[in-house]
């Protein structure tokens, strides 16, 4: 029975040892031997710079091969990984860094200088594991080969993990302006990965597409799901995940047979993606999940490619998937309106509680909670929010709220109908729009900000910022996306920016999103 996550690289390679574990698509790869053997030299090696069970490690590293022998070399340390966005302003990348107080940072060289202009601003300086640049595993080995000298890190064994120490950690926006931390321990991962294979039924022979970021719990599954049944991963770097045509060529090139994403791309890939100029025969499973898929570019989808099963696959950071639902696909051309979130997953409880945190009755709109093995223990350094995020329902029974408003259809389907708070999902990303706002007002000529979401067909969810300035002042809209591409990751940048003498107020005074609504 599998207890850690690195065991699932530990079977694969006493099973399948000259299996290709990854891909990039530039034709780099590596084996199951080849991967272990690595992971466990960065394993070694960080043990040397005083990683110790129990601490955290973040890895500053574009998403390679590369960065996936350091996440592997980080579980077997015992340690938990910290991965970074890398596209995120220094600024957000060192408050997590320091936020989780992190033993060993992993870094690109180019993002290096970032890291020490933080420093000099007066913060601390953690110790640093240097990479000259990252793609198909060279420069993790030749960083090691120059670490080890004349001779190697003295090897030890992988750490004796218990299910409940902490596998990652993984910052998701907060309403303060401030990310959050979520804490996933190997426990919760497992059990989420356990239910992927038996829903899925993965093999050696898949090919599982990698297109999520490593700071995005949609790379759970990517990784780990792929790793357990010694299949192959094709890594998807952020420049080319954004390109429909350069992703359909690359389903069809490297004959991928389990794709994974958020909506959005599925969008523009059926929009945009030639479809009908390529084999897509190799791929038998499509999962998407993050945001609501606009019907009218799902219906276009399963009719360029009937033959795939289709899943949507719902739930926060905090519990990774917590329902399904696979789409009938020979009925969703008749469909108008989106597509259910499905049953909460085998591995879970669920339940739908009223305003009074009753559990509501049948068909009733609530907010879903869910418990099980697969929820977070709750965020990094956070004891009182973490409290707050947690609701007993019934005999005592504590159940994570997720802030999710949806009601049960007679099928016994749950629909989501919206947010409960102000938080979003664009791109597949979770978005405080308060987080946005507290952004725009540290710019020192912005004397007010809304932020209000509204539905895009192409993008999903599209962010609109209102603004108003102080008297005298003037911001062009460059200057205004110049300062947030600064301040927040691309992905909060507001779509639309609108400019007002002053933010129309409700009776109480304060903002009346609402008619900023009817305004975007």
């Amino acid at each position: 029975m599998t207890i850690n996550l690195f065991q699932y690289l530990d079977d694969a390679v006493y099973c399948w040892p000259d299996n290709i574990a990854v891909e990039e698509p530039d034709g780099s790869s590596m084996t199951y031997q080849e991967l272990g053997d690595l992971s466990d030299r960065m394993r070694d090696r960080l043990v040397g710079l005083g990683v110790r069970p129990g601490d955290r490690v973040g890895i500053w590293v574009r998403k390679s091969i590369d960065s996936l022998v350091t996440i592997f070399g980080v579980l077997k340390t015992g340690a938990a990984y910290v991965p970074l966005d890398p596209g995120a302003p220094p600024s957000r990348n060192y408050y997590v860094l320091r936020d989780c107080a992190v033993t060993v940072v992993v870094i690109e060289s180019h993002f290096e200088p970032a890291l020490l202009a933080e420093q000099l601003q007066g913060g601390a300086y953690p110790r640093t594991l240097v990479i000259s640049r990252s793609g198909g595993g060279v420069h993790i080995r030749a960083t090691l080969k120059d670490e080890d000298g004349d001779a190697n890190a003295p090897s030890v064994n992988s750490a004796v993990v218990q299910p409940d120490d902490l596998a990652y950690i993984l910052y998701t926006s907060g309403s303060t302006g401030a990310p959050k931390g979520v804490q996933m321990s190997h426990r919760n991962a497992v059990s989420f990965v356990d239910w992927c294979s038996e829903s899925f039924a993965p093999t050696s022979r898949d090919r599982f597409s990698s297109h999520a970021p490593f700071h995005f719990d949609l790379s759970i599954l990517d990784i780990y799901c792929s790793v357990k049944h010694g299949a192959t991963l094709i890594l998807i770097g952020e420049d080319r995940g954004k390109r429909p045509t350069e992703l359909a060529e690359l389903i069809a090139n490297m004959q991928i047979s389990v794709w994974y994403s958020a909506p959005s791309v599925l969008s523009l890939i059926a929009q945009y993606g030639n479809l009908e100029n390529a084999n897509y025969s190799a791929l038998r499973l499509v999962l998407f999940a993050g945001e609501v898929f606009p019907i009218v570019h799902l219906k276009s989808l399963v009719r360029q490619w009937p033959h795939p099963r289709y899943f949507n696959l719902y739930g926060p950071t905090e519990t990774n998937v917590c329902t399904y639902y696979e789409v009938p696909t020979e009925t969703v051309k008749d469909r108008i309106e989106p597509i259910p979130i499905g049953k909460v997953c085998s591995h879970l409880e669920g339940v739908v509680v009223d305003p009074a945190g009753r559990e509501s009755i049948k068909g009733a709109e609530g907010e879903l909670c869910i418990r099980g093995a697969a929820v977070t223990r709750g965020y990094w350094n956070l004891p009182e929010q973490s409290r707050k995020s947690f609701i007993e329902v019934g005999a005592g029974s504590a159940y994570y709220r997720t802030g999710d408003v949806v009601r049960e259809d007679p099928d016994g389907n749950l629909r989501y109908l919206g947010r409960k708070d102000r938080m979003i999902k664009k791109r597949g990303f979770r978005v405080e729009l308060g987080e946005i706002e507290v952004c725009l007002y540290r710019h020192p000529s912005v004397r007010e900000a809304a932020v209000v979401a509204l539905p895009d067909d192409v993008l999903g969810t599209k962010v609109h910022a209102h603004i108003a300035c102080n008297e005298g002042t003037r911001l062009s809209l460059i200057e205004l996306k110049t300062f947030c591409s600064e301040n927040i990751p691309g992905y909060m940048i507001p779509d639309n920016f609108s400019f007002h003498v002053s933010l129309p107020k409700t009776s109480t005074d304060k903002v009346d999103y609402q008619s900023l609504k009817a305004q975007s």
